[in-house]
């Protein structure tokens, strides 16, 4: 990603950060695919003003992020989503216009999500390249990924990183300003040396911000490094929270899962470990919406139900005149789009015919 900056060392960050130029940089992305919102109209209605103002409170170093607006979805499972203001969505992006850069330089080839050039389609693309060649496949995923998020670790880890101590406040007021959000969430969970106040700690990272998906994939590759490095797997992808390790040797697998579950308490964090257990590539797995086998991939029976009543909905809109053409075409080829990655030529033909009949 090109921003126009050139990032000599992380002591200076905080300049380029606030400046200007990046600012206008940010307010261009934060608005993508949102500019007919309302929030998104009135910040620009007053553009200069507002980054000026963006500007003037990071220099001063008076910035306080504003207030969330919660909603739910059910898409496929309950998820509390969390918006930040306009203003603060600006200023996540002209944050992570500078840092992802450098953690870029970090991770693995292997972490697929909310990177560009990556994604779900080549995280399917290389799950499908690793089930060709082992035999054995264990899955994994995190309980709570987002609500589990301790705040205390995650700023040590990024501490580690950013020297510079501006830049590094400003990510600690973004992490202070998710505290709680996600609390009713999480169940609690005691590891090693914990005592009555561990229950207190700060914990949780807002699902739905720019940050937070950046700062999940910061928190794990701690993980990914441990994996690579330390136990030398070399078949090894992941999404998000959802990871696969893939090897020739079962016993090699348990042992991996075992040591996974030990390095994962210094992160706050615990398996699904009822559904990680190694099983024969043959089988296929659920990753990613689609069931994927060395040779072929059906899409989930779940996302198809969801797929079906969401283009029942589009065709319906259409047929009233609540959506124009263009959108319609637009939402339309991006369903196509995804779900041709699996082999879902019949299902497609069913459900066009069934929508067009």
């Amino acid at each position: 990603m090109k921003t126009g900056f050139i990032i000599k060392t992380c002591k200076n960050l905080y300049i380029q950060i606030s400046d200007f130029n990046n600012l206008y940089l940010a307010w261009r992305k934060a608005r993508k695919n949102k500019r007919y919102k309302s929030s998104t109209v009135r910040f620009e209605q007053n553009l200069d003003q507002e980054l000026l103002s963006l500007h003037r409170e990071l220099n001063e170093q008076s910035y306080q992020p504003g207030q969330y607006v919660h909603f739910l979805v059910h898409e496929p499972k309950r998820r509390l989503i969390s918006a930040a203001p306009f203003r603060d969505r600006v200023l996540h992006h002209a944050l992570c216009n500078l840092i992802e850069p450098i953690y870029e330089r970090k991770f693995i080839y292997d972490a697929y999500a909310n990177r560009k050039g990556k994604g779900t389609h080549a995280a399917l693309d290389r799950c499908t390249h690793y089930l060709r060649r082992y035999r054995y496949v264990l899955q994994c995923d995190v309980q709570q990924f987002f609500p589990a998020i301790d705040h205390a670790i995650l700023k040590q880890i990024l501490g580690r990183t950013i020297a510079c101590a501006p830049t590094l406040n400003l990510c600690k007021q973004i992490i202070n300003s998710g505290q709680g959000v996600l609390a009713g969430e999480y169940k609690m969970r005691w590891f090693p040396g914990d005592d009555l106040f561990s229950a207190a700690r700060p914990r949780g990272l807002p699902i739905g911000n720019l940050t937070s998906q950046f700062w999940a994939n910061v928190y794990l590759n701690e993980l990914d490094q441990f994996v690579k490095h330390s136990l030398r797997c070399k078949g090894y992808v992941r999404y998000v929270d959802d990871f696969l390790l893939f090897a020739n040797d079962k016993a090699a697998l348990r042992q991996w899962q075992t040591e996974i579950i030990a390095f994962l308490q210094s992160l706050r964090l615990t398996l699904h470990e009822n559904r990680a257990y190694p099983r024969p590539v043959q089988q296929g797995l659920t990753f990613l919406g689609f069931v994927v086998f060395p040779d072929y991939r059906r899409l989930k029976r779940e996302k198809g139900i969801q797929y079906r009543r969401h283009l029942k909905t589009l065709f319906s809109n259409r047929r009233q005149g609540q959506i124009e053409q263009e959108q319609f075409q637009a939402s339309l080829m991006s369903w196509i789009g995804h779900v041709q990655h699996g082999d879902t030529w019949g299902l497609r033909q069913r459900m066009f015919g069934e929508l067009t009949s």
